[in-house]
């Protein structure tokens, strides 16, 4: 194998790929990254085994051929370099010689054919989206997954597929976040997956505001092909959760006594505010609605005390109820929206965060001392 590539091509080609790797492998060929050139394009491919991410970039190549690459060394070895091409050539032991300018290097790889074949899809349906209407609905979900790996169904987002719509949901049994969108016409992919939470991590990474995104999925893996105006696509295949996610239509108020608009970002405020009040053993705030205000407090054994009051538009019976302060935080940072609905019951039920697009995020309140 031997080609020429700008280094700025090669760092793109790299970070797509780079993160799936994992530094505590049993297996060596794992760290290293697949490299194969043909048809002026170096393509590069990086796996876990649960979490694939493959992707071309554009090289002038004189001879085809593919090797494994040390991928964190030689990521790290392509950022220092100076601005400019950088020349690749492998030779039939796994060694390839990189030079750029007055730089020279050489890499020890492992064969190309010992690293995993990429896994192969049947032809089932598909589904194509805005790149940007993905990355907000994972941005929205992808906060509420659970990291108890005892509960793994949960370790996930659930994606549920119809004809017209797509809706996304997580939950760690302390919270839910819920998102839809509807679909373009002609969508051919019907059925639920959930999604590792590994995956939805890179796919936050990896997606773009312009471009398009293909998904297709079988009964244990999905693929997302990412595309946009350029030559540029990153392919990413990974295993799906297996088992069967809860019915999170349960958990989800059915109505509220009380629906309380907020500024987000005056909440928001207050809440990090309060926050700095809280520790590990006390972690909770107090809200308390009064006619046209909030009073939101917490206080600490051995930390002390914070009060704050906030004007708001509010005509119904007195409510106070308790929240943990980061995950009522968590839906205000992903919305864009300038107002909230906060939406209550009493004291030991549910409270619901909507805003006025397809968002719900559902939160258990927390007993108060």
């Amino acid at each position: 194998m031997k080609l020429s590539i700008a280094k700025d091509q090669l760092i793109a080609g790299l970070q797509s790929v780079q993160n799936v790797v994992s530094t505590r492998t049993t297996l060596p060929i794992l760290s290293n990254v697949h490299a194969r050139a043909e048809e002026n394009r170096l393509f590069l491919t990086a796996t876990d085994l649960d979490v694939t991410i493959a992707c071309g970039v554009e090289a002038k190549i004189s001879d085809a051929g593919a090797t494994t690459i040390p991928v964190k060394r030689l990521f790290n070895i392509v950022r220092e370099l100076p601005v400019g091409e950088v020349e690749l050539e492998t030779d039939d032991k796994n060694i390839t010689k990189l030079s750029a300018s007055a730089s020279f290097y050489k890499l020890h790889g492992l064969a190309a054919d010992e690293f995993p074949p990429l896994p192969k899809f049947k032809e089932t349906g598909s589904v194509t989206l805005p790149q940007d209407k993905l990355k907000v609905m994972l941005k929205k979900t992808s906060i509420a997954i659970s990291t108890d790996e005892s509960r793994y169904v949960l370790n996930g987002v659930f994606m549920k597929f119809t004809p017209e719509k797509l809706v996304m949901v997580s939950t760690d049994g302390r919270r839910l976040a819920l998102t839809e969108e509807d679909l373009p016409a002609g969508s051919t992919a019907q059925g639920d997956i959930i999604v590792p939470t590994k995956a939805v991590n890179e796919l936050n990474r990896l997606l773009q505001a312009k471009g398009e995104v293909e998904i297709r999925f079988t009964d244990n893996q999905v693929s997302f092909r990412l595309k946009d105006e350029s030559a540029f696509s990153v392919l990413l295949i990974s295993k799906l959760v297996e088992g069967n996610y809860p019915n999170y239509q349960q958990v989800i108020p059915k109505e509220a006594k009380e629906r309380i608009t907020l500024m987000r970002e005056e909440f928001l405020s207050a809440l990090r505010r309060a926050e700095l009040m809280t520790n590990d053993k006390s972690n909770s705030v107090k809200l308390a609605f009064t006619k046209n205000n909030l009073t939101i407090t917490a206080n600490t054994a051995d930390v002390g005390e914070a009060r704050e009051s906030i004007a708001i538009n509010y005509k119904g019976k007195d409510i106070s109820i308790a929240f943990n302060p980061g995950y009522l935080m968590d839906p205000l940072k992903v919305v864009e929206t300038d107002e909230i609905f906060l939406e209550l019951s009493d004291e030991l039920s549910p409270g619901s965060v909507k805003v006025n697009t397809p968002f719900h995020y559902v939160l258990m309140p927390m007993r108060m001392s």
